[in-house]
């Protein structure tokens, strides 16, 4: 199977998405100098451009491309070269009304945006079919194609009838008859029990409350029937490149996909992520993304598909990123495993919905500060190819996370629309990433021996094989730290007796969970030694040790959080400080060691390979003490005593006096990823162990 590395060859990829139909042919030799000057040597083509190779039914027009890719090769440029499906032209909408999708109250989604295709269309699909079959006979043997990259961002949901007959297909396929359906979404609720298969519509607008096990299956059919369209162009261009390694790009953190599914029918696992240059936090952020997307890849290389140069388009407010900040991010993802940083986009439209979205070179042109930055980092990454490129990332602490568990803690009547789910899950990374520990994430059926600690922020929904992983890791030696609202429903969305599963408060010591208390909008709940948020819950200890307990309020001497071995159970949502110090001290006991002691706030530190990233996310100069003799690659030089000055949003990446290239064939054991066999994701590895316990 194909991979990063036979698109990389060595190299970190830097460029971007490249839209040179919006230009006239003459300004194309000016993009090839300015490619040249910034150290581009990738860039993504033809990804909106199907109404160009197709104006009209049937009709190619390959001949602008053809001079393109030429144009590309002869420079040094490798093209990713997209399927152009994201986007269907004007004409097919309004020939085939039935292509086009309809939201959960019927109403039909025009035509003058993007996306706007009904992934169940048999007519979409046979168009989509055939100008990639096309596209892909014609560049197969072009040597400037380095890369596939199938449609853009799916993220289509559609509620039509031709939707309707494809989910009745789909729920035969799981359930098989109508009365298991009915067991499996409990219908006897409601009088909702169905008769027969034509009486089953996708969830849509209705007087009240859905049932949120048919919202749950949908969700899973929606994801499935967007894979399924991935496939079908991916094996058409595999057929014809079977040595060119195949992506499409993931949103960061969606909810749309589960990408644990996706990435196992991937060659290169990608992503578009979008800090905000606002948040204080955007680095947690980024490097969330960052250790969720490396985890996808199996602990491997992955690919920065889309991130900005500057400002994006689509927030209330669209602020820049100040200087430093695209080479602070930039770094900190080839840090985090990253083999290619690119960009949407490379020249800034002039028109279009997204001509105030920044460029790599933007409207100012090639004198502007920002293009200068791109300079900069293309330059870099030039140098720390050869250094890294190939290389991977320790992590003996894993985060959980499930795409199953989210669509069914997000239900529409469930206890608190305060928590969300997302938020959870980055609180407890920021509490790590803050400790200075580097994370993976990982599927809660996935093999977790290699890590010393699991971490299971919310998993409101588990299946018994999940149940099972996770007591057999903990019973095995390993530390699990579980969160609120954990086990509390089966793979059906059916809560288990107890409101929690019995093996779990069996493993964490709890007796009984007589109730769920979520806080009000902005409460707080005063704890031993830090403060709750969010939520807190009515717990009797059985044979576990109360850590600590509620100190106010209804719940006040009643625990907070109880540990029972290796085991622990957070009820409440700690404040950051109290989290972290929580998760720092299970991690310590399970033998997880931050990357450096004592880090300034805000200073990161990573490891990858046998280079040591020191990273400031502060706005102002910090001194990090950094024991041993090390050499700043970059500014080819030592740290001076131990002591490393890093500018506002400066970065050092360090070898260690007298170290050379070191770790291209990784650390630990669980390095694989699941490929395109057909096996469940749920069967793939975990991400990179640093070390065994």
């Amino acid at each position: 199977m194909p991979s990063l590395g036979d698109a990389t060859r060595g190299r970190i990829l830097f460029g971007g998405d490249y839209n040179p139909e919006q230009w006239p042919e003459e300004t194309w030799a000016e993009d090839m100098r300015l490619m040249e000057d910034a150290g581009v040597t990738s860039v993504t083509v033809g990804v909106f451009s199907w109404a160009r190779l197709e104006p009209r039914p049937g009709v190619r027009d390959f001949g602008w491309l053809d001079r393109l890719m030429d144009l590309l090769h002869a420079h040094g440029v490798g093209a990713v070269l997209a399927t152009p499906t994201a986007s269907p032209p004007p004409w097919m909408g309004a020939r085939h009304p039935g292509t086009l999708p309809r939201d959960e109250d019927g109403r039909t989604l025009w035509w003058g945006s993007r996306q706007q295709f009904c992934a169940s269309s048999p007519v979409y699909r046979a168009y989509a079919a055939a100008v990639t079959e096309d596209l892909a006979a014609r560049y197969a043997g072009h040597p400037a194609l380095t890369m596939w990259h199938v449609n853009n961002e799916y993220c289509t949901h559609c509620w039509c009838d031709e939707t309707a007959r494809h989910f009745r297909r789909w729920l035969t396929a799981r359930y098989g008859t109508v009365d298991a359906l009915n067991e499996a979404w409990g219908t006897a609720f409601w009088a909702q029990r169905y008769d027969g298969w034509d009486e089953v519509i996708p969830p849509r607008r209705a007087p009240y409350l859905r049932n949120p096990a048919h919202l749950l299956d949908f969700r899973r059919f929606t994801s499935d029937a967007l894979l399924e369209c991935f496939r079908a162009e991916r094996d058409i261009v595999a057929r014809h490149t079977p040595h060119i390694p195949v992506t499409t790009n993931f949103m960061p953190f969606w909810q749309g996909q589960d990408a644990w599914a996706w990435a196992a029918e991937e060659d290169v696992v990608s992503v578009d992520v979008y800090p905000d240059p606002q948040d204080p936090l955007g680095g947690q952020y980024n490097a969330l993304i960052a250790d969720m997307t490396r985890s996808q890849a199996g602990g491997g290389p992955w690919m920065v598909m889309e991130q900005a140069a500057g400002a994006v388009n689509w927030r209330p407010v669209n602020r820049p990123k100040p200087p430093g900040l695209n080479r602070l991010l930039s770094l900190q993802a080839v840090a985090r495993g990253a083999d290619a940083v690119c960009y949407f986009q490379w020249r800034q439209s002039r028109q279009g919905a997204e001509k105030f979205h920044s460029a790599m070179l933007p409207h100012a042109g090639e004198h502007a500060r920002g293009f200068r930055e791109v300079r900069r980092i293309g330059a870099e990454l030039a140098l720390l190819g050869p250094e890294v490129a190939g290389t991977r990332v320790a992590a003996d602490v894993a985060v959980l996370h499930d795409w199953h568990a989210w669509w069914g803690a997000e239900q529409e009547g469930r206890p608190s629309r305060e928590v969300a789910y997302p938020e959870v899950v980055r609180a407890w990374h920021r509490a790590l990433w803050e400790a200075g520990h580097t994370t993976a994430f990982a599927h809660p059926e996935h093999d977790l021996s290699g890590y010393r600690m699991v971490v299971a922020p919310q998993l409101y929904l588990l299946t018994d094989a999940a149940v099972e992983n996770l007591v057999a890791y903990a019973e095995g030696g390993g530390t699990l730290v579980c969160g609120f609202w954990t086990g509390v429903a089966d793979g059906d969305d059916r809560v288990r007796p107890g409101g929690m599963d019995g093996r779990l408060r069996a493993l964490l010591g709890i007796g009984t969970l007589h109730e769920w208390w979520p806080l009000a909008p902005g409460g707080t709940v005063a704890c031993d030694g830090f403060t709750g948020t969010l939520w807190s819950e009515e717990l009797e200890a059985g044979d576990a040790r109360v850590v600590a307990a509620y100190r106010d309020g209804d719940l006040a001497g009643l625990p907070a959080v109880l540990r029972r071995g290796r085991a622990w159970y957070v009820s409440t949502l700690p404040d950051p400080e109290g989290l972290r110090a929580l998760l720092g001290r299970a991690a310590a006991e399970a033998g997880a060691r931050p990357v450096l002691d004592g880090l300034p706030a805000g200073v990161e530190a990573v490891r990858r390979g046998g280079l040591l990233f020191v990273l400031n996310h502060g706005r102002e100069p910090v001194e990090v003490a950094v024991p041993g003799a090390y050499r700043d690659v970059l500014a080819q030089a030592p740290v001076v005593d131990g002591v490393l000055a890093l500018e506002r949003y400066g970065v050092a990446v360090l070898r260690e006096a007298g170290a050379g290239r070191d770790g291209a064939e990784g650390e630990g054991r669980h390095g694989d990823r699941p490929g395109r066999d057909g096996r469940s994701p749920r069967d793939g590895r975990a991400d990179v162990a640093g070390a065994e316990r």
